[in-house]
């Protein structure tokens, strides 16, 4: 029957927390779930006349053992306390697997370019927050892989991506056989790849949606849900976005794959052809062979600036580093300065009609040069920093926005220091200030962490 076994897997949501709290109704509620669990997780076949009373080398303290073992907890063969309450911790509902594991069978895309639809939205977020963490959510995975995505707005994705609530009983409450079951147990389920509903991510609906480490937060369970979507299984590792238990481990602008991630996804996928983090050592005009250890504690870069989902990190140790650079999405193109020129460079080339006086832009006759640059595109806006000031440009006017420039500690309180850089991801400012960053909340108007500005680097 082993065949039947793996045919029934695949076709079963994966990372679907069943509700053990409640769920037992006789006998001892510590055993009754400790069974339940290990029947459910751990494939223990139960002995009617056998339950918990045998010990040492009992099949039931093998299957603890076995337990403990996979989740990271003391091996001990005994339900102490430190295994009782991770029993009791949402979790997905299908058997635990040792180490980076793919499905049975490795089903995997069979292209490399892969669509997906957002088919309905939470109430607890805006649409552009659910469609940002999900575009974020798929990034982490397209950084180590060939892979790509889009989104489309109608018709049949590889990956439909929806909100549901469910009953309690087995019907198709949303699509499928699994309904969910209110707050705080099941948060989601996710597919396999192949065609039809697999591939298909569902989220539990009365779950409080978060962007932050209040409630659950959609960034990282999106993660973990794709990552099954695209065919990976869960892992051992406590450090692994597949470990199957959640938790909010960093803020999503901070998070990098494990390791045990990134060779479970290129077991299927292979390696993405460039690195996502690059530090260039380069100028407007003549790039400088020279790159600096990136690891280096006392690192500070001359400008940040994204290309296409990606990061760039421009340092140049001689006097001719630029002193800022941004993304323009309208060109296409990232628009480096340097003194009181800039450029658009798209890949190697400078765009033609180029350099430009950064007058043009609007800044007064005063301003000899750009410090830092960032674009914020939820706004459509640019903020330029010049010494204790900045100025905000508007994308779509082409014009600096009126009332300005403003003192920096009056709208970034808590940023004090000559900026050197600055990133606007996941909603966060990020301030580049020599070898520190600060991560600054605009809504919150305060700095939320103190950072090495290398930390991008995975250092």
């Amino acid at each position: 029957m082993e065949p039947l076994a793996i045919v029934v897997l695949l076709i079963l949501p994966i990372c679907s927390a069943y509700p053990l709290h409640g769920a037992v109704t006789q006998g001892h509620p510590s055993m009754d779930l400790a069974q339940q669990y290990l029947e459910k997780y751990y494939n223990f076949r139960k002995n009617e006349k056998q339950i918990f009373k045998r010990k040492d080398s009992s099949p039931v303290v093998n299957k603890i053992r076995e337990m403990q073992k996979f989740l990271g907890l003391e091996i001990t063969g005994k339900l102490d306390s430190n295994t009782m309450e991770l029993m009791y911790k949402p979790r997905c509902g299908v058997p635990d697997v040792g180490g980076f594991t793919t499905f049975p069978g490795s089903p995997k895309w069979r292209k490399n370019h892969i669509t997906y639809r957002i088919v309905n939205y939470t109430l607890d977020l805006p649409r552009e927050s659910v469609d940002s963490a999900i575009e974020k959510a798929l990034k982490v995975w397209a950084e180590v892989t060939p892979l790509t995505f889009s989104r489309i707005s109608e018709g049949e994705a590889d990956i439909m991506i929806s909100f549901a609530v469910g009953g309690g009983t087995c019907t198709a409450e949303h699509g499928d056989f699994y309904p969910f079951d209110g707050q705080g147990q099941s948060l989601a389920h996710a597919y396999p790849p192949g065609p039809g509903f697999y591939g298909d991510v569902h989220f539990d609906d009365d779950e409080k949606w978060t962007l932050g480490p209040s409630g659950i937060n959609l960034f990282f369970v999106a993660a973990h849900e794709l990552g099954h979507s695209l065919g990976l299984f869960h892992s051992d590792n406590k450090e692994s976005l597949m470990y199957p238990v959640y938790k909010f481990s960093t803020s999503p602008a901070r998070f990098r794959l494990s390791q045990d991630d990134i060779e479970g996804i290129q077991s299927l996928y292979g390696a993405h052809p460039s690195s996502a983090v690059t530090v260039v050592p380069v100028s407007p005009v003549t790039p400088r062979p020279e790159t600096p250890a990136k690891c280096d504690p006392a690192l500070s870069f001359d400008a940040v600036s994204t290309l296409r989902g990606e990061f760039l990190f421009f340092k140049d140790r001689g006097t001719s580093g630029l002193d800022a650079a941004y993304e323009a999405h309208n060109k296409d193109s990232v628009l480096m300065f340097k003194g009181s020129q800039f450029w658009a460079v798209r890949g190697n080339e400078v765009q033609a009609g180029y350099p430009k006086s950064i007058h043009t832009l609007g800044f007064p006759p005063t301003v000899k040069k750009i410090d830092a640059a960032v674009f914020e595109k939820e706004n459509k806006k640019t903020y330029f920093f010049v010494g204790d000031k900045y100025w905000r440009f508007d994308e779509t006017r082409h014009l600096m926005d009126k009332g300005f420039p403003r003192l920096i500690t009056d709208d970034f309180p808590g940023i004090d220091s000559q900026v050197d850089a600055v990133l606007h991801e996941f909603g966060f400012f990020y301030f580049f200030c020599g070898s520190s960053q600060f991560e600054f909340d605009s809504n919150a108007r305060m700095v939320t962490h103190t950072l090495k500005s290398n930390s991008w680097l995975l250092c």
